[in-house]
């Protein structure tokens, strides 16, 4: 124990020094293996760093993050705003539920949080305001709505997810949607109350010819969930082959049909795809040796064992329990992906012992990194709108609690109804 604290300590004294979350990473692995590992070689630790992104589903990270590039800077976020906006606009709190189905519906095309905030908040945000809602209401809806992007397939989240605990990411993307959906129908619902609550006025209603003209510019971004999904389950290709497939569409669609991007901004796109992929794959191989040292250390037997008093003979309710406070209290202080490279290796295994469903325990996971994307203290979700919104923290934050607070009982619902996340398997 006196080494998990050590590590600990290592990690937090770093992050208060301004240290990348990587350093952080490693070097608590290195301050492990100096203490307690000395007779090992300390080539394992770069060993175990590339093998952490060797799995090949991880080529399927960098393609989803490309696609979501392409359709950020294209058309595909305004026709499906258009589309929804026409069904459900003049309906009372149309345009906050429209805000939440379109980011919904962006996530299931992108995979990403972040972009689902850039693409749809940046559009959406002033006309809440413009409507009447407030603009703590207005961002909050934006930022928390972008997170089930996490749950909706193809959830960046859920292929790292898969990649660490060994589960079907098949499986996992069929499990997250009906969580998902369930988030979605949440939102829908709070924003009527708050609608009705500040007699805000509605939008006019649209004919059925101009519904049917939206849904027709529509209908080739909403080929994008079928593709992924249809495709992986219906048996034609692999979640990797699916997020290249994805790439080709979203070039298609933004350049030759929408002609949106011309071929020379591609260079750019890359450029930043190229970066995000670096950060990522950067903290899943530090967080791969991480997870060796505390493996290799039986720090899970230990934290799990004595600290936490879990076993395998624990209920499943109180391991889930814990295993949503673990996951949800760190989410709140360093990125999603961190979180579960670290905590998988420790919870994930006496989960499945104790009889838990694999998927259950991947999407209920997922569902925490989601809350704790737009959570404070550092939420990542939060510093994008901030960075977007161009405002300041404090005020960003300011509307967030209902949707903790919603987002909390979905996660007591999925505790005690594991169905709605396997009821698609």
């Amino acid at each position: 124990m006196s080494l998990a604290l050590l590590m600990m300590t290592v990690m937090i004294v770093l992050l208060f020094l301004g240290f990348p979350l990587v350093v952080t990473l490693i070097c608590a692995s290195l301050t492990a293996f100096f203490v307690s590992f000395e007779a090992l070689p300390l080539v394992i630790i770069p060993q175990q760093m590339i093998g952490g992104i060797q799995p090949a589903a991880l080529i399927a990270v960098p393609m989803f993050i490309l696609a979501a590039e392409i359709m950020t800077r294209g058309k595909t976020a305004d026709s499906l705003l258009n589309l929804v906006e026409s069904f459900v606009g003049h309906l009372r709190g149309g345009l906050p539920i429209t805000a939440a189905m379109s980011c919904t519906l962006f996530g299931a095309i992108s995979g990403s949080t972040q972009a689902t905030v850039v693409a749809i908040g940046q559009p959406l945000r002033p006309k809440l305001m413009q409507n009447g809602y407030s603009d703590k209401f207005a961002t909050a809806l934006i930022i928390n709505s972008s997170d089930i992007a996490l749950l909706i397939p193809p959830s960046i989240g859920l292929i790292v997810y898969g990649v660490v605990s060994g589960t079907s990411i098949g499986d996992l993307f069929l499990g997250g949607i009906g969580p998902g959906l369930f988030v979605l129908a949440c939102f829908c619902f709070y924003s009527w109350i708050v609608a009705k609550k500040y007699k805000v006025p509605t939008l006019p209603q649209k004919n059925w010819q101009e519904r049917l003209s939206f849904l027709k510019k529509a209908v080739l971004p909403l080929g994008f969930p079928v593709l992924i999904i249809g495709g992986i389950y219906g048996g034609f290709f692999s979640p990797v082959e699916a997020a290249a497939l994805s790439v080709l569409y979203a070039l298609i669609l933004e350049c030759i049909i929408y002609r949106e991007l011309h071929w020379r901004e591609l260079g750019s796109i890359a450029f930043q795809t190229g970066l995000t992929t670096a950060v990522v794959f950067l903290l899943v191989a530090a967080g791969a040796a991480f997870s060796w040292v505390i493996s290799y250390a039986q720090l899970p037997q230990i934290i799990v064992n004595e600290s936490l008093g879990l076993s395998a003979s624990s209920s499943p309710t109180s391991i889930m329990f814990t295993m949503c406070i673990a996951y949800f209290v760190g989410c709140m202080f360093v990125d999603p992906i961190v979180v579960i490279l670290i905590l998988a290796p420790i919870f994930h295994p006496i989960a499945v012992e104790a009889g838990l469903h694999p998927v259950h325990v991947g999407v209920l996971v997922t569902l925490q990194a989601a809350i704790g994307s737009a959570t404070p203290p550092f939420g990542c979700d939060i510093f994008t709108a901030v960075a977007i919104f161009k405002k300041p923290y404090l005020e960003v934050i300011r509307g967030t609690p209902p949707f903790i607070f919603i987002l909390l009982l979905v996660t007591l619902v999925m505790i005690f109804v594991p169905e709605l996340s396997l009821f698609l398997l």
